[in-house]
C-alpha cells in the first residue's frame, strides 16, 4: 500500500539577494532556479533600484563549478546582473542527476553521449533563463548568454532556441573539437540556426581555435550575425589559453564583450556576416 504523504511545512521565504557595492567584492546569493528536477544557481545584484540587464554565465564541464566571483568582479560594477546557475549533476545542484562524466563513462566510446547531455542541460539552461525573466529586476531584453569551455557550447546551443540578446561563446569545444564528430556537427546545426549574435573568443595558444573560426565561418554562410575574437597568447600552454575567459576586474577579453553586447541590440544590429577583427 502506498502511504499518505505528510502535509508539507511551509518554506521560509527566501533570503534576500546581497547586493554589490562600487567599494566591495561582489557577494553571491545561492537561489533556486528550478523545481523539477531543483537546480541553483548564484546570483549577483548590483547596487540600486534596477531593473538591470543581465549575464546569463554557463560553467564548465567541472564537478563543482565555482561561484564565478571574477564575472561578477567585472559584470555587476558595470550595471549586470550576473547568475551562474549549476546544471543537473554539478554543484549545488549535484542531486539533481548523476555528474556528466559518471553519464559518460557508461558509455564510453559513444560520441553521441556528449551530445545527448549538453542536449539535456540545454534545458536547464532554459530554465535559468526563465527564471532571470520572471525576476523584476531584470531587464527582459536584455539577458545575454555566455559561458566557457562546455559552457561555451551550451551558450551557443540556447542562442539557437533565442530568447536571448547575444550569446558569448568562450572556448566552446576547444578540448574536444577534433575527436567527437557528432559534437561538431551539432554545433554547426546550432551555428546556423542560431536566432542571435554570437560572439566567439580564444587566446591563439588555446587547445584549438578551429572551433571558433570554423563556427563563426558557418553562421555566416547561413545569414547569420557573427563576431570572431581571436587574442594573443595567454600565458605560455594551451591550458593557459583556455584559460583566457577568467574573469577580473579588467579581462582581455572586458571591452569586446561589452562592446558585442551593445551592438547585439535588434535595433544596432550590423550586417548578417561573421566578421574577424584583427586584435593589436
Amino acid at each position: 500500500s502506498v502511504e499518505a504523504a505528510p502535509t508539507p511545512t511551509p518554506a521560509p521565504p527566501p533570503p534576500a539577494p546581497n547586493r554589490a557595492t562600487s567599494s566591495s567584492a561582489p557577494i553571491p546569493t545561492l537561489v533556486t532556479y528550478a523545481a523539477d528536477p531543483e537546480l541553483r544557481g548564484h546570483l549577483y545584484i548590483p547596487e540600486g533600484p534596477g531593473p538591470f540587464p543581465a549575464i546569463l554565465y554557463n560553467h564548465g564541464s567541472e564537478r563543482m563549478p565555482p561561484n564565478f566571483a571574477g564575472q561578477a568582479l567585472f559584470y555587476v560594477p558595470r550595471g549586470f546582473i550576473l547568475f551562474a546557475p549549476h546544471r543537473r549533476g554539478h554543484g549545488a545542484s549535484a542531486e539533481a542527476a548523476p555528474y556528466r562524466e559518471d553519464v559518460l563513462g557508461t558509455r564510453e566510446g559513444d560520441p553521441h553521449a556528449l551530445v545527448e547531455l549538453v542536449e539535456t542541460q540545454t534545458e536547464d539552461v532554459e530554465s535559468a533563463l526563465r527564471y532571470l525573466r520572471s525576476r523584476d529586476d531584470v531587464q527582459p531584453d536584455h539577458i545575454s548568454v555566455a559561458g566557457c569551455s562546455l559552457g561555451g557550447i551550451q551558450s551557443l546551443l540556447l542562442a539557437e532556441r533565442g530568447g536571448v540578446r547575444a550569446a558569448l561563446d568562450f572556448s566552446g569545444a576547444a578540448i574536444m573539437w577534433r575527436t567527437n564528430e557528432p559534437l561538431r556537427e551539432r554545433m554547426r546545426l546550432a551555428a546556423r540556426n542560431a536566432q542571435v549574435p554570437v560572439l566567439f573568443v580564444q587566446a591563439e595558444n588555446d587547445w584549438d581555435t578551429t572551433p571558433s573560426t570554423e563556427l563563426a565561418a558557418e553562421m555566416g554562410a547561413a545569414g547569420r550575425v557573427a563576431e570572431l575574437r581571436i587574442f594573443p597568447a595567454h600565458g605560455t600552454s594551451a591550458r593557459d589559453g583556455h584559460a583566457f575567459c577568467a574573469g577580473g576586474e579588467s579581462p582581455g577579453w572586458g571591452d569586446a564583450a561589452l562592446d558585442f553586447i551593445a551592438r547585439a541590440a535588434p535595433e544596432a544590429r550590423a550586417a548578417p556576416e561573421a566578421r574577424a577583427a584583427p586584435e593589436e
